[in-house]
């Protein structure tokens, strides 16, 4: 087992416990639950094969991240459970954002009141720091970029793509600085936040001709592909996924590395069901989750499945790392893409936070989990623009 500190480093314990529902070999329920069945040699993919030099994206520098039994899906990062700030935000999710979301009906009014409130809540909060901001307007879109304080970073030296979360509904620019300024900074890159439209006005596949936009920006501006990484929290993650794999599609390049934090990457809501974090995420209801995707994805009830991330020919896909809460329920879509990216033979890192919330990296990046597991990104991060100069050398 390991211990994260938050540097992002990860230091070898005894294994101890049933730290997965599944690890001795009980799969998660759900019409997906580990299906092809989990290879041990597949499981330990999930961290790189050397052997294969993109692979070396996912050894994080050489650090050792392998402690999972071997029929479980992902590396648990915090075996000791959450700090004490950590126990406040889960608390305050338990008692408070989750009752609401199931109370609330989710329609177009709620939508914007709860987006507006939001907003103007983000705004009250103390700008972060240590960071330069740039405005951008495309024709339907903005873009902001956040830039470490007086680092002349040019695009063309790199970028991360940022894809804010927020149910495809709520949430944008403000409510998400914080994170892309703690990646500006960590990473020393560029960070360019993409303020996609959303529902009720525009439906999930728009939102994704928004971010695709906004990488289009970036190519056309010289940022070599090479040296672009997406990253994105919930939606944004399911955004991350689904506009690299419509880039590809539409001929252009894959980007370096994809992150996916907590992302949502399988729509079919009714696949959740009886999966063992329905009812224990301390954060999102399946119910809250179903209304955004009928709204959004939905054509008279029916659900095209080609929507979801998780569907979608995954070879031409670069390394990805996940990061998901031990019981959210969108750790059964972080566990089902791990198991398709290794069927593609993509690597890819799954990494499991106990006693955490839903994107709580995005919520409140300055918990100690919180920059712990922003550590880990950069490193991908830089990891990713490493290799593509090793291949350039090579």
């Amino acid at each position: 087992m390991i211990r994260v500190d938050e540097s992002g480093d990860a230091r070898r314990m005894p294994p101890h416990g049933n730290h997965f529902r599944h690890s001795q070999g009980h799969p998660p329920a759900g019409p997906h639950s580990l299906r092809p069945p989990v290879d041990p040699h597949a499981v330990n993919s999930t961290v790189p094969d050397t052997v294969a030099n993109a692979r070396n994206i996912l050894e994080f520098n050489g650090v050792d991240t392998v402690s999972a039994a071997p029929n479980a899906v992902g590396t648990l990062m915090n075996p000791d459970g959450p700090t004490a700030a950590a126990r406040v935000l889960l608390a305050a999710c338990q008692n408070l954002v989750r009752p609401a979301l199931r109370a609330v009906p989710i329609t177009e009014g709620a939508i914007r009141i709860g987006a507006a409130v939001i907003d103007g809540l983000a705004e009250l909060r103390p700008q972060p720091r240590g960071v330069d901001r740039e405005q951008v307007t495309l024709k339907d879109i903005r873009l902001e970029i956040l830039r470490p304080s007086g680092a002349s970073r040019a695009l063309r030296h790199g970028a991360v793509l940022y894809m804010h979360g927020g149910g495809f509904a709520v949430c944008g620019l403000a409510t998400h600085r914080p994170i892309a300024a703690a990646l500006a900074r960590r990473t020393g890159l560029p960070v360019v936040n993409v303020d996609y439209r959303q529902l009720p006005d525009r439906r999930i596949p728009e939102s994704v001709d928004d971010c695709l936009t906004a990488y289009r920006w970036l190519l056309s501006h010289g940022t070599d592909p090479k040296r672009i990484v997406f990253a994105g929290d919930s939606a944004g993650g399911y955004l991350s996924f689904a506009t690299a794999l419509r880039a590809v599609e539409a001929g252009l390049p894959a980007p370096a590395g994809i992150v996916g934090l907590s992302p949502l990457l399988d729509l079919d809501y009714t696949a959740k069901r009886d999966y063992m974090n329905a009812t224990r995420d301390p954060y999102i209801p399946l119910s809250a989750l179903a209304a955004v995707v009928r709204m959004g994805a939905e054509e008279n009830g029916h659900l095209d499945p080609d929507l979801s991330p998780v569907n979608m020919p995954l070879a031409a896909m670069p390394p990805v790392l996940m990061i998901a809460a031990e019981d959210e329920i969108l750790r059964y879509d972080c566990e089902l893409m791990s198991e398709r990216l290794n069927a593609a033979g993509v690597p890819n890192a799954l990494e499991i936070w106990r006693g955490q919330v839903h994107a709580f990296m995005a919520i409140m990046p300055n918990l100690p989990e919180g920059r712990a597991a922003l550590a880990r990104v950069t490193r991908f991060v830089r990891e990713c623009l490493a290799d593509s100069e090793r291949s350039k050398s090579a």
